[in-house]
């Protein structure tokens, strides 16, 4: 652009018309495209409350040896009101300070004690992803016949474990990631309390996903990698960490808790941080880095959308 345009667009209100559109776009941290990951496929409730789909479970993808990733994280809020949102270093089997300094509020004192509570209130939240071919979303329709990463709880995989691991001798072993002898998952879900329920849910039948070898290879050649989510690249360093869980507790010789349920672990399965987000960008943008500040926002914009 000139200086001649500038000045004219100036003139017009055309600057200032971009700048307040752009604004608008910042204070609608859920709506904001950028914090969506295309790959991901989330599951909605319907108008009644209640969520209903069938989805496919994938085996690991070309070269790899797990149908599944794991992942530790901590996302709690500080006396301050500001977030602490990472994942943790004891995914990769390493120290992290986090659960180093909830050890020693642990020890700090017993049951009942704030130190306690507030451990519970930052421990590690575990959630896992695997690639799944969806076979309804009546909510969203255009999903069918494609393959997307699913990230889940505790609770879903311990569905997966019941599979594979019967508790009766009249029970069958099922391979849930398997494409002939595996069976589609039909995923239920209900608000109970507020909180998401996924007891219902439960497999079909095993039947193969599709009949035909070729179709069914090249669902496969479109699964994502598991492996990336346990890469080096997406953990912080030990004092970086540190140094933020410094500056979110404001740490002192005797922490303040923050009272927040202890069934919060599992944030997926948990109440909705909906009304959280849409004050987040105030709070966290005056302390957080510019990085820090946009992982975060994607990460809660997912979590209220999960809710």
């Amino acid at each position: 652009m000139s200086f001649a345009s500038l000045k004219k667009a100036s003139s017009t209100g055309n600057t200032l018309a971009k700048l307040t559109q752009e604004i608008e776009k910042l204070n609608q941290p859920q709506s904001a495209s950028s914090n969506v990951d295309e790959r991901l496929w989330k599951p909605e409730l319907d108008k009644s409350g209640n969520g209903y789909a069938v989805i496919r479970f994938l085996p690991a993808p070309d070269g790899e040896d797990l149908p599944f990733a794991k992942v530790w994280s901590h996302a709690f809020k500080g006396p301050g009101g500001q977030w602490y949102i990472e994942n943790s270093l004891t995914t990769l089997g390493k120290q992290d300070p986090v659960s180093e300094y909830n050890t020693e509020l642990w020890n700090a004192g017993g049951e009942g004690s704030p130190q306690r509570a507030q451990a519970r209130a930052q421990k590690r939240k575990l959630s896992y992803y695997s690639n799944i071919y969806v076979v309804s979303d009546p909510t969203h329709p255009e999903n069918e016949g494609r393959v997307f990463l699913y990230k889940y709880g505790k609770k879903i995989f311990d569905k997966l474990v019941e599979a594979m691991q019967p508790a009766f001798a009249d029970e069958k072993a099922l391979d849930p990631f398997n494409f002939w002898e595996g069976a589609d998952f039909k995923l239920k879900i209900r608000k109970v309390d507020g909180y998401w329920n996924y007891d219902k849910s439960e497999f079909s039948a095993p039947a193969p996903l599709l009949k035909d070898d070729v179709k069914l290879e090249s669902i496969w050649k479109q699964a994502y990698s598991l492996a990336d989510f346990e890469a080096q690249k997406n953990f912080k360093s030990y004092e970086k960490l540190k140094a933020r869980l410094d500056l979110v507790l404001g740490i002192t010789a005797a922490p303040t808790p923050d009272p927040i349920d202890e069934s919060l672990e599992d944030l997926s399965e948990g109440k909705s941080w909906g009304a959280e987000v849409s004050n987040f960008r105030e709070k966290a943008v005056a302390s957080s880095p510019v990085e820090d500040e946009e992982d975060a926002l994607s990460y809660f914009s997912k979590l209220a959308e999960e809710e």
